[in-house]
């Protein structure tokens, strides 16, 4: 038998000042925490933002643990955060392994390297098989440089470890460990929404996105049976009152979304449910099924109405399937939610009004307009770069809401303005009154949101 180790997983506080979305379960870290269990390690997660615990608090949390490993993740906008909860992290444990991971450390793992002592080990890329070996070599640093897909310092020097392969068996992974998270705090207007991930990889190559450079272009899937048997234990075992399907492209295989499907039918599950998907890769049948199913919210990634900033971004997709999907969509009964893109380098307010045009004229349930960020990692960053364009490397500004380059075209005033205005207009009272009464959980959901941006609105006013 192997040591076994205390570990806690950490999700980093939220910073004064910077946009907080709604409270969304981590669902790596409870696959982190389920194959750790899973191999006999003692396990904390501190889900700092569920807990409404800051960097002080978490210090003394984790001084009453005492644990060996220490793992972080972190997004772009809350790297700043998750460095802080490193030197936390080692201020009262100094001498645990503290581990940095998610999308952000991934593409900037020298940087986080160099920036914040506290940091020993940054592990890139999916982290399951990463931080059981990371656990099994704490007390042998001479055993990292046999470990894939990490980097760390070694005499001064920084050392980067071959990627590792990604999970190809993904059924083999254990149900992601909820009963370590405050279940009770993940909740939507009193409804408990728990997550579920059924692939990863992705064979898009769209320039804003990280996803295939994270979990890589192979489309990698779980089996239907696999799916339907956790969303039974989400169910029965946590309480769900609805799920959401966090796979970047939930019919990218149409068979297998088919037998989703039909074996929540024949279960009887009965829960609503969302998911997201490409407009590429729907048709009338399959969300005909998913309405069957109880679906009731699907997500597509319009980005534009512009077939240039479509082609720009390399979405693979056209303005014509953009509202055949919609319409498709719609016509089976589903509330409809898109996001688009907007101030793409070399978007014109032509190309932008083109987007708004489609909007107005597809009527979707909901939009998300979202501010062109270039992410560490996307070919987008890359463009910008090349383009000269000035960009602010204040990561808490990437939230896709604040323009952090100055696009030529568009000014950040500009942009935030039509954002401003959009939502204005778009969140009317005429909006609240179509949604209010439906018997859609996301109609109602989204009829209490515009009814709050109204009163917002009229605050401000007065």
């Amino acid at each position: 038998m192997h040591r076994r180790v205390k570990t806690s997983l950490v999700n980093p506080p939220p910073l004064k000042g910077v946009y907080r979305h709604q409270l969304y379960l981590p669902i790596g870290l409870a696959y982190l925490a389920a194959v750790l269990e899973e191999d006999g390690h003692e396990v904390t997660v501190i889900d700092c933002p569920a807990l409404e615990m800051n960097h002080e608090q978490l210090k003394t949390k984790l001084a009453s643990i005492e644990p060996n490993v220490i793992g972080i993740t972190s997004m772009t906008p809350t790297i700043q955060s998750a460095l802080l909860s490193a030197r936390a992290a080692k201020e009262v444990c100094p001498d645990a392994m503290v581990v940095l991971g998610g999308p952000h450390a991934t593409f900037m793992d020298e940087q986080v390297l160099t920036q914040e002592a506290a940091v020993d080990i940054v592990a890139r890329g999916e982290g399951e098989e990463t931080l059981l070996e990371l656990a099994k070599n704490v007390s042998n640093p001479k055993g990292l440089n046999r470990i894939e897909g990490i980097t760390f310092r070694n005499n001064g020097q920084t050392v980067r470890t071959p990627n590792r392969p990604f999970i190809q068996k993904l059924d083999e992974l254990p149900r992601p460990a909820y009963k370590y998270f405050p279940l009770e705090k993940y909740r939507l207007f009193g409804r408990r929404i728990l997550p579920i991930m059924t692939s990863r990889g992705c064979p898009s190559q769209c320039s804003f996105c990280t996803t295939a450079r994270m979990f890589g272009k192979a489309f990698r899937a779980r089996s239907p049976k696999n799916i339907v048997d956790e969303l039974e234990w989400l169910s029965n075992v946590h309480g769900a009152d609805a799920f959401s399907f966090y796979d970047d492209t939930f019919t990218l295989d149409k068979k297998r979304a088919l037998k989703i499907c039909e074996g929540i039918r024949n279960r009887k599950i009965g829960l609503p449910w969302d998911c997201q998907t490409r407009v590429s890769v729907v048709s009338k049948e399959i969300l005909l099924k998913m309405r069957e199913a109880n679906c009731q919210q699907v997500f597509f990634g319009v980005e534009s109405g512009c077939q240039k900033i479509l082609d720009a971004v390399k979405k693979g997709t056209t303005v014509e399937q953009n509202e055949k999907a919609i319409r498709l969509a719609k016509d089976a009964g589903l509330f409809v939610a898109v996001s688009v893109i907007i101030g793409y380098p070399g978007e014109t307010k032509d190309m932008l009004q083109e987007t708004i045009d489609l909007i107005r004229k597809v009527e979707p349930d909901d939009v998300y307009i979202c501010v062109a960020t270039p992410y560490p990692g996307t070919e987008l960053r890359s463009l910008v770069e090349e383009m000269g364009l000035k960009m602010s490397n204040d990561w808490r500004l990437y939230d896709t809401i604040t323009p952090v380059f100055a696009n030529p075209n568009l000014s950040a005033e500009e942009i935030r303005k039509l954002r401003s205005s959009f939502y204005d207009q778009f969140y009317s009272p005429k909006y609240v009154l179509r949604h209010l009464f439906k018997m859609n959980f996301y109609s109602r959901v989204m009829a209490r949101t515009a009814l709050n941006h109204i009163l917002w609105r009229i605050r401000h006013i007065f």
